[in-house]
């Protein structure tokens, strides 16, 4: 199952259709002021440089509203009241720049109109260009979360899906007339051979393993001891099948143990170190589930021995299950989490996890 993210809208479209917006009811407003205080001119008020040219006044804006965004844009960070103050900086230095760009471009095109360009005609329009401009970096800044709180929602919704698509393979799995009939059967031949401490301790591993897999919330993460304690459940079951050339081994520091993973991300990865090695080995072979921690990032392995002269072709045949875990882990944790599966050397096969550590 492939899951696809619904595309939103481009941010750079969003801006520009804002930016418009946000402009043209800005310009309604000082006109508004303008015309019902009667003007800069009757009123006595020295008149500056700005708004004799609007093509040098759009052209000004523009490239300090896009110079601005690109600021915001790059230095945010999580918190919201550096964020503010970061707003304030960048629109109060980009303010001086536009005011003293707009004015030396005033004096080049314009240098015989008359134009006052002392503090006191202009001293108004620097400090309402800084307060407009202060107000596109708070409304760019909430643009920029709104996008990510859509994102998020949109991930959300794409792991919520993935996690049930992942659990329902499971439940298929666990119903699977082949897989019970296996189990079953050899359940069977145990107590035929008077082995029936074998068969019971199989019959109990069988009887969790259902029962955990039934009960587990695909929705939410848990710890990994939990997940490697199913796995090993698994694994107990298919010893009992394999017990004349099948060992395991599975090492979890107790710094691990906590650790959250998206439930039953390893399930699809131990059936296949079942399925491509074990089951596919005349002599002895063994499977490895490790788990570390390497700074703020969780490591876990697969390991299992595959026959030396496997095809290249079948080598690549494995990749339905693992594709299933990479497509999940691209879901959860967008570019912050990592899979890799293959041959690490002659015989041996590998699968690996990293992603992020969150603890219980």
């Amino acid at each position: 199952m492939t899951i696809s993210i619904p595309a939103r809208d481009s941010i750079f479209g969003e801006s520009v259709k804002i930016a418009i917006l946000y402009f043209v009811l800005n310009g309604i407003f000082y006109s508004a002021v303008a015309h019902f205080a009667g003007g800069g001119a009757s009123s006595g008020q020295p008149l500056g440089f700005s708004g004799n040219s609007a093509a040098i006044d759009i052209l000004s804006y523009i490239f300090s509203i896009s110079l601005m965004s690109f600021l915001v844009l790059a230095w945010r960070g999580k918190s919201m009241t550096l964020n503010l103050l970061y707003c304030f900086v960048i629109s109060s230095g980009v303010s001086l720049a536009d005011f003293l760009l707009t004015m030396q471009a005033y004096k080049y095109f314009y240098p015989d109109v008359g134009i006052d360009f002392g503090w006191d005609a202009n001293s108004n329009g620097l400090f309402t260009c800084m307060a407009v401009f202060f107000g596109w970096s708070c409304m760019f800044l909430t643009l920029l979360y709104s996008f990510d709180v859509r994102d998020k929602e949109r991930r959300l919704a794409a792991v919520r899906e993935e996690a049930l698509s992942a659990q329902m393979r499971a439940l298929r799995y666990q119903v699977n007339p082949h897989f019970l009939f296996n189990t079953l059967n050899s359940i069977a031949g145990l107590i035929e051979e008077g082995s029936a401490t074998r068969a019971e301790k199989m019959v109990l591993s069988l009887s969790t393993f259902l029962h955990t897999t039934l009960t587990l919330d695909p929705f939410h993460d848990v710890p990994l001891a939990d997940e490697l304690a199913l796995q090993e459940e698994y694994l107990e079951i298919e010893y009992q099948r394999f017990s004349d050339r099948m060992t395991f081994d599975i090492d979890m520091s107790p710094e691990v143990e906590k650790a959250l993973v998206p439930s039953l991300i390893l399930q699809p990865l131990v059936e296949n170190a079942i399925k491509h090695g074990v089951g596919q080995m005349t002599g002895a072979s063994s499977i490895y589930l490790g788990a570390s921690r390497q700074g703020d990032r969780l490591r876990l392995l697969v390991e299992n021995d595959m026959p030396i002269n496997t095809p290249r072709h079948a080598v690549r045949g494995m990749g339905i299950g693992l594709k299933n875990v990479a497509e999940r882990l691209r879901a959860r944790f967008a570019d912050e989490g990592h899979f890799s599966a293959g041959v690490v050397g002659p015989g041996r096969y590998r699968a690996s996890l990293d992603i992020p550590w969150k603890s219980a």
